[in-house]
């Protein structure tokens, strides 16, 4: 499936399913892989609930908390890049699905705050 026809929550839970492999492969580092799959999940679970907000507000926010979770999940990808406890092509992989995902996050808050005006 073309990750721009998926919807936010199938893109996040591709996304933790992809980490939580990946996490399960690196020793040692245990510090950094709980954060980045305590963030990677809360993409997909702050969305999933975002479609049951009480108000466009409660939307909004919820929907900025996955923003701000997907910002922290690429932080901890970077961190395990750069400390080469993940190969390029992997960490390349993960940054663009985040990417997409990011991206699609921000055209939702930002249509949701254009139609509250």
């Amino acid at each position: 499936m073309e990750t721009k026809s998926m919807s936010i929550k199938e893109l996040a839970v591709e996304l933790i399913v992809e980490i939580t492999a990946v996490c399960d492969n690196i020793k040692g580092r245990s510090v950094f892989t709980n954060q980045l799959l305590r963030s990677c999940s809360s993409i997909g679970a702050n969305s999933h609930e975002a479609r049951y907000a009480q108000s466009r507000a409660d939307f909004i926010n919820k929907m900025e908390i996955a923003l701000k979770e997907c910002y922290e999940t690429e932080y901890w990808l970077e961190i395990l890049f750069k400390v080469n406890t993940i190969d390029g092509a992997t960490y390349k992989a993960l940054i663009n699905k985040c990417g997409v995902i990011r991206r699609k996050l921000i055209a939702s808050v930002t249509t949701a705050k254009n139609n509250s005006k």
